[in-house]
C-alpha cells in the first residue's frame, strides 16, 4: 500500500467504526465478482458486529446463491420500501464492483439524496463516475474481490482471514478471470489466491458449483448455439454467436443461461476478438471479449454504448439483429490491422 491508500485505510477504518447503518450495493444484473465482493465485504462488517446489509438492484444468479451470506440480500425489485428505507437511513455506503450510479437503475434516486452518509465507491472498472466521499480505484487488478481482499488485509493486518469471507472473495476473483484464463497475469493475483486457500477454502467445491451447476435447458442452449449460431470470420480473428427471442425462450431460457458464451469462439484457433449478441425486448445486448491488445472496451464505447476492461465489455444496440450483425462485421473489417 502506498502512503495515500494508507490514508484511505486509515479513513476507512474510522468510518466503519463509526457506522450504525451500512449498506452494500452491487450492480444491476450482477457477476460473481460483484456478488463475492459484496458478500465478503458484507461478512466482514458483520463479524465486527455491524448492522450491514447488500442490497441488489434486481435479481442474483442461481449459481451464486450458495456464496455465504447470500440468502440474507436484500432484492431492490422484490422489496422497493425496505430497500429505500435501508439506503435512506444509512450512514456509510459502499459501491462495489461499479462506478456509475445508473447501474443502480430504480434505487439510484435512493442514495444520492442521502447526503449525511459517507459514500465509498471500490471497483476496478475504469473512468469512476459516482460522487464518492472515497475511492479505491485499481483497473490492473483482476477485479473487484481482489481490492476487497487487499483492504480487508490492511483493515486487519496479520489476521488469517475468515472461511466464508474468503469463499466469497475467492468465487468473485475466479469468476471475473473466467477461472484464471485472463486478467490473472499479475503476480498479486495469484498471492491473493494463494493466501485467500490458506483459510482452508474447498476450491474444488467453489468450482462446481460455480461451473458444474448449469441445467439441462442451458446445456442444450449451448449447443444449438455452437452448432447453428456461431459465426467464425478467420480472416478478421474474429467469431460471434447470435440468439434472437424465439430461441431463448425455445431453450426455456434464464437470465444466467448464456454466461460465458462470448468466450466460446474465443477457443477456436486464431481467433482473438469475439462478440455475443443477445435480442431482449427492443434492444440487443452484447458483450465482448479479446486476447491481445485489442481493447474492447474502446471499441465498445465509440459504436455500441457500452464499456469494461481492455479484454472484456459490454454493449447494446438499438437496431434489429440483422443491422446491429452488418454493423458489427464492418467495424470488424475496419479494424482488422488492430484485432
Amino acid at each position: 500500500m502506498n502512503p495515500l491508500q494508507k490514508r484511505e485505510i486509515s479513513t476507512l477504518a474510522r468510518h466503519i467504526k463509526q457506522a450504525q447503518r451500512i449498506v452494500i450495493f452491487s450492480h444491476v444484473n450482477p457477476d460473481g465478482d460483484s456478488v463475492g465482493s459484496c458478500l465478503g465485504m458484507y461478512l466482514y462488517l458483520q463479524g465486527k458486529g455491524k448492522a450491514a446489509q447488500v442490497i441488489i438492484p434486481n435479481h442474483i444468479l442461481d449459481f451464486l446463491k450458495w456464496v455465504p451470506g447470500a440468502d440474507r440480500i436484500i432484492i431492490g425489485k422484490e422489496n422497493p420500501e425496505e430497500a429505500a428505507r435501508l439506503i435512506v437511513e444509512a450512514d456509510l455506503i459502499f459501491y462495489l464492483d461499479f462506478n456509475e450510479i445508473d447501474r443502480l437503475e430504480q434505487l439510484a434516486e435512493y442514495p444520492q439524496k442521502n447526503r449525511k452518509a459517507f459514500h465509498v465507491v471500490i471497483d476496478h472498472h475504469p473512468g469512476p463516475k459516482i460522487e464518492a466521499d472515497l475511492l479505491f480505484s485499481d483497473i490492473t487488478v483482476s477485479s473487484t474481490a481482489e481490492i476487497i481482499f487487499k483492504i480487508l488485509q490492511n483493515l486487519d493486518p496479520g489476521k488469517e482471514m475468515d472461511q466464508d469471507i474468503a469463499t466469497a472473495l475467492f468465487a468473485g476473483i475466479m469468476t471475473d478471470t473466467g477461472c484464471f484464463r485472463y486478467n490473472a497475469s499479475n503476480s498479486d493475483t495469484w498471492e491473493a489466491v494463494s493466501e485467500l486457500m490458506k483459510s482452508g477454502i474447498d476450491y474444488d467445491d467453489i468450482y462446481s458449483r460455480i461451473y458444474d451447476n448449469y441445467s439441462e435447458h442451458r446445456m442444450r442452449l449451448m449447443g444449438y448455439a455452437l452448432d447453428k449460431k456461431m459465426v467464425i470470420l478467420p480472416e478478421l480473428h474474429t467469431g460471434y454467436i447470435w440468439l434472437t427471442k424465439e430461441e431463448l425462450i425455445k431453450y426455456h431460457y434464464v437470465i444466467g443461461d448464456t454466461e460465458g458464451f462470448v468466450n466460446l469462439p474465443l477457443s477456436v484457433r486464431g481467433i482473438r476478438f469475439s462478440a455475443l449478441f443477445l435480442e431482449q425486448g427492443k434492444k440487443i445486448k452484447i458483450s465482448f471479449r479479446s486476447k491481445g491488445s485489442f481493447a474492447v472496451n474502446k471499441f465498445s464505447s465509440a459504436y455500441f454504448n457500452g464499456g469494461g476492461h481492455l479484454n472484456a465489455a459490454g454493449g447494446e444496440c438499438y437496431e434489429n439483429m440483422k443491422d446491429t450483425l452488418l454493423r458489427f462485421e464492418k467495424l470488424a473489417r475496419d479494424f482488422s490491422d488492430e484485432i
